[in-house]
C-alpha cells in the first residue's frame, strides 16, 4: 500500500506519523501521480509547533511536490495533454486562478490543513490536471520540488508587487538563506537588477554574492542600515524596493534608504512583529504591501520564466525516503535552527532523475 506523513497530537510539538493508505483513484479531471519529491516550508513547521490555523491530523504534510503521471484508466492525462512518466509540479495552492488582486474563492494551501486532503508527503496521489504543470526540464527533482511554492511567492512579490523587476534598479532582500528569499534574488538577478541582501551569517552573505548579489549586510549590527547605504551604487544611492519576509522593523530599518514612492513588500512575519509605517515614510510616499503565494496563471508564468532563464532552486539537503522519519525529523530541525541556505528535500523515489544537494541520511 502507498505511504503518507501526517501528525499526530502532542501538547507542544506534533509528532510525524507514517501510515498506510489506500491508494488513489482519479477522477476524471485528475492525474494519477507518483510523488518523487517533496520540499519543506516553514508553514510545514509552523503546523507541527501548532501554529497554524485548521491543522488537520489526517491530512499529509507538505505542499511541494515533484511527480511522475501514473497510468490509469479514470486518468484525464491524454484528454489534457500529458502522458504517462511525465514529470510534473504541482500547484501548492488552489482558488486563485487568474485576479492580479485576489483569489477570486478560498485559497487553500496544500498540506496539513482541514481545509484540503491533499498533501506532498506522502507516495500516490490524484490531482486535478489544471493544477500541474511540466518540471522545467533542466532541474532535477530534487530542484523540481523545492520550485513551487517559493516560487510562486518570490514571483509574486518581486514581479507583481514591486514594481521594480526592471534591468538596473536596486532591490534589497531580507533574510537571505530562506527559500523565498533565494527565489526573489534568483529572479532579480536574471531580471538585471542590483541586489543587496542581509543576513546574520556572513557565510550566507557570502553564499548570496556567488549567485549574484552586489552585496549584504549583517543585520545584527544595529547600524547595518547606514554600511548598507555606503554599498549603493553612486548613480542610485537608494534601493527601489525591499523584499521582506521577517516584519518586525523592516520600515524603520529601510524607509530612510528607499526612494520617494519605494516599495516594500511583505510576504511573511517570521519575527512574529508587526511592522509599522511612521509619519516619515508616509511623507516620502513609501508602500508598505503584503504578498501571498499567488494565483495559477502567476505559478504558469513563474514556471515559463524559470525554464527559459535556466533557473535552479538551491537545494540545502536531501534525505531518502518517505519511511526515514528520522531523516526527516533532521530536516525540520535545520529549519528550525534557521541552518538551510535553500530548500530542505524529502526523497520519496530514489529512482528519478539526478537529486542535487546535499544528501545526508
Amino acid at each position: 500500500m502507498p505511504k503518507s506523513i501526517t501528525i499526530s497530537p502532542s501538547k507542544d510539538y506534533h509528532c510525524l506519523t507514517l501510515n498506510n493508505v489506500a491508494p488513489p483513484i482519479p477522477k476524471p479531471n485528475e492525474l494519477l501521480l507518483k510523488i518523487v519529491t517533496a520540499a519543506l516550508n516553514h508553514r510545514d513547521l509552523y503546523i507541527r509547533q501548532n501554529l497554524y490555523p485548521s491543522i488537520s491530523f489526517t491530512t499529509p504534510l507538505l505542499a511541494d511536490g515533484c511527480a511522475v503521471v501514473l497510468p490509469h484508466p479514470n486518468s484525464a492525462a491524454g484528454r489534457k495533454g500529458f502522458s504517462v512518466s511525465q514529470r510534473v509540479i504541482i500547484n501548492p495552492g488552489t482558488g486563485w486562478l487568474s485576479d492580479p488582486s485576489s483569489p477570486e474563492k478560498a485559497y487553500t494551501v496544500l498540506g496539513g490543513t482541514s481545509t484540503t486532503t491533499l498533501g506532498t508527503l506522502q507516495e500516490m496521489v490524484a490531482v486535478p490536471a489544471d493544477d500541474v504543470e511540466l518540471a522545467p526540464e533542466h532541474l532535477s527533482d530534487a530542484e523540481a520540488a523545492a520550485l513551487p511554492l517559493t516560487g510562486l511567492t518570490a514571483w509574486r512579490a518581486f514581479s507583481a508587487k514591486s514594481g521594480n523587476a526592471v534591468a538596473g534598479r536596486n532591490i534589497l532582500i531580507t533574510g537571505i538563506g530562506g527559500g523565498v528569499a533565494l527565489m526573489v534574488l534568483l529572479f532579480a538577478v536574471a531580471k538585471g537588477c542590483n541586489v543587496f541582501v542581509t543576513s546574520s551569517s556572513t557565510e550566507k552573505i557570502d553564499r548570496a554574492k556567488s549567485l549574484g548579489a552586489r552585496e549584504g549586510v549583517v543585520y545584527t549590527d544595529e547600524e547595518w542600515p547606514k554600511a548598507l547605504r555606503k554599498r549603493l551604487p553612486e548613480d542610485r544611492p537608494f534601493l527601489d524596493a525591499v523584499i521582506d519576509g521577517a516584519g518586525g522593523n523592516v520600515v524603520d530599518s529601510t524607509w530612510r534608504l528607499l526612494k520617494f514612492g519605494g516599495v516594500i513588500v511583505s510576504y511573511g512575519m517570521t519575527s512574529m512583529g508587526q511592522p509599522s509605517l511612521p509619519m516619515q515614510a508616509v511623507m516620502k510616499n513609501i508602500e508598505l504591501k503584503g504578498s501571498t503565494m499567488g494565483s495559477r496563471r502567476e505559478f504558469a508564468d513563474m514556471v515559463r520564466f524559470v525554464s527559459e532563464k535556466k533557473i535552479r532552486p538551491i537545494v540545502e539537503r536531501t534525505v531518502n525516503g518517505i519511511d526515514n522519519l528520522e531523516g526527516i525529523e533532521g530536516l525540520f530541525e535545520d529549519l528550525s535552527e534557521g541552518r538551510q541556505f535553500g530548500k530542505l528535500i524529502v526523497v520519496i523515489d530514489t529512482h528519478g532523475k539526478g537529486n542535487r544537494g546535499n544528501p545526508r541520511l
